[in-house]
């Protein structure tokens, strides 16, 4: 059985209540580098995007839910995208931008991990992180998450390139008599 509710966090879909949250998040220069963000977004264009934020995941390929701690705070978002059904796989991205080491990353890690795992019938799921962003990538390795590549020079950022690894989790429940 599978929550989208934790001990100090919970996990909803997007509301129009969380423009500014998400105009915030956006517009934020300093992490544009982790959305690959080369331009501001408007408040219209964020619009736009809740307003359709509302489709199936098997429709859009994608699913932004937001992360809440238990006083009911937006803390962060966390990201399905590139979801294969057929496949069976998904990328992930997470971010807490506000209360940042309080555990929300890994519990709203555990508890999207659980969806898609044994909700969605996922098999596997990645995700791609700078070499230097040693937060992430400890928190994903204590989800058993293995390095699977290196992508050399990658992203261009801030006059230099960086390298990027690539981690990958293969669902650790799975039945392995089950047709693939």
């Amino acid at each position: 059985m599978f929550s989208l509710k934790g001990e100090k966090v919970w996990l909803r879909a997007l509301e129009p209540e969380d423009l500014d949250f998400l105009y915030q998040i956006e517009n934020d220069e300093s992490i544009w580098e982790v959305s690959h963000t080369l331009v501001p977004y408007s408040k219209w264009v964020l619009k736009q995007y809740l307003a359709n934020a509302q489709q199936d995941i098997y429709e859009s390929k994608q699913l932004r839910l937001v992360i809440c701690n238990s006083k009911n705070e937006t803390v962060g978002l966390i990201d399905l995208f590139d979801f294969e059904p057929h496949h069976k796989r998904a990328g992930l991205g997470i971010l807490v931008h506000t209360q940042q080491r309080n555990g929300y990353a890994a519990e709203a890690l555990q508890l999207v991990l659980n969806y898609v795992f044994f909700f969605l019938g996922i098999n596997q799921v990645y995700v791609n992180i700078s070499e230097d962003n040693l937060l992430s990538i400890n928190l994903f390795e204590k989800f058993n998450f293995e390095l699977i590549g290196v992508k050399k020079d990658w992203n261009y950022v801030n006059g230099q390139f960086k390298n990027e690894r690539m981690y990958q989790l293969i669902n650790p429940k799975r039945n392995p008599f089950e047709n693939r």
